[in-house]
């Protein structure tokens, strides 16, 4: 954001009343405290990253069908009544089934993963509205970042000084404002910039408030949703005073090596790297095989951290993903070894063991070094612009 702008913001916070909190953070100490743990906590994180690969943990999807779970168990006895199917509101648990979202963070956390991401994928109001749950989408993302930090707190009183993180993760909605979902009407789209901003702001504050430590931009198909999101949590974080690192993930959907609405590696990342991320990467669609021409890409031009997080392997005819821990983890070992990457997960069928072979794989090796990249005008349309 140009430093004008930042000043407007500045004074404007000044002069704007304090924003609305949940109840069970409207003491002003129990604010306080939690902002000061989440900047120690921050510290700490980025000192991490400096000494050693950063574990993502792997898929929360996957692990939840392991339970297979019925109507009734998403429903509770709080949505007993409710007038459509919720089957398949994996955020909803947070709510309903806490006990097994802990679970699936306590199990990735004994797996080694640095980062916990909070079961709010598909935690917005535009993407709440297939279950005419939008009014829930602040409370989800406030419980998800609850259960996440309650987990890495549990595991930190029973092994003192073994810091774990809440990775808010923010998914891209099922929306896409780049391309129009109606073959007959190219110039039509099922969302704009500012739904998705508004929609993003929710979710941001709710992550914030339940203790999340970063904010996960992830699996991004379409470049403008990803904008709309960083927008967002620059205005969130203006006027929460706050400074929380941000992590970009996006989505190459097929061997074309590039997203859904067109645009190359490096001109994804020419489009969001305005942002300052902590890190930026690549996740889903591909398994590492696939994936590893565009970490290379990335590795190559991005002045920040590259995370990734594959699926396990390609999908089988049944939809369901193969690859073993131990095929993954010597797969993503050499991005570790030729200095490659600063963050390491896994997504679509990745399971706690997944996530300890990968752990054990680089716990050795050293995180890429961040270049020095030469300043240049570096712009972006579907293929990459940088000014001489």
């Amino acid at each position: 954001m140009p430093s004008v702008m930042r000043w407007v913001f500045a004074v404007l916070h000044r002069l704007l009343p304090e924003p609305a909190r949940p109840n069970s953070l409207h003491d002003q100490n129990d604010w306080m405290t939690m902002m000061n743990d989440r900047k120690e906590r921050i510290a700490l994180l980025r000192k991490r990253a400096e000494n050693k690969i950063l574990i993502l943990d792997g898929a929360m999807g996957t692990m939840i069908q392991k339970h297979k779970l019925s109507e009734e168990d998403y429903r509770g006895e709080r949505f007993a009544d409710w007038k459509q199917d919720l089957k398949g509101n994996n955020d909803l648990l947070s709510l309903t089934r806490p006990d097994i979202i802990k679970d699936i963070h306590l199990q990735y956390i004994a797996a080694g993963a640095d980062l916990q991401g909070t079961n709010t994928f598909s935690a917005t109001t535009i993407a709440q509205a297939d279950y005419g749950m939008e009014s829930l989408a602040y409370e989800i993302n406030y419980e998800s970042a609850k259960i996440a930090r309650a987990a890495c707190d549990e595991w930190e009183a029973a092994h003192p000084g073994d810091v774990r993180f809440v990775n808010g993760a923010i998914g891209p909605t099922n929306r896409t404002a780049s391309i129009s979902p109606d073959v007959n009407n190219p110039g039509f789209r099922g969302v704009n910039f500012d739904q998705l901003r508004e929609a993003y702001k929710e979710a941001v504050n709710g992550l914030l408030d339940g203790g999340a430590d970063a904010l996960l931009v992830e699996t991004i198909f379409d470049t403008l949703n990803a904008k709309a999101a960083l927008f967002a949590i620059d205005e969130v974080l203006e006027e929460r005073g706050e400074d929380v690192p941000v992590l970009i993930s996006g989505t190459i959907t097929d061997a074309s090596g590039r997203t859904l609405s067109g645009q190359t590696t490096e001109a994804f990342y020419n489009s969001v790297r305005h942002a300052k991320p902590f890190s930026i990467g690549l996740n889903c669609a591909l398994g590492a095989a696939q994936l590893r021409p565009y970490v290379q890409e990335l590795s190559r031009i991005a002045e920040c951290r590259v995370s990734v997080y594959p699926n396990a392997g390609l999908p089988n005819e049944f939809g369901e993903y193969d690859q073993s821990d131990a095929e993954m983890a010597a797969l993503v070992k050499e991005w570790a070894d030729t200095g490659m990457v600063n963050l390491l997960g896994g997504c679509c069928g990745t399971t706690p063991p997944h996530i300890k072979a990968i752990a054990d794989a680089v716990a050795n090796a050293n995180p890429r070094k961040l270049p020095v990249i030469e300043p240049k005008m570096r712009l972006s349309g579907l293929e990459p612009f940088n000014a001489a």
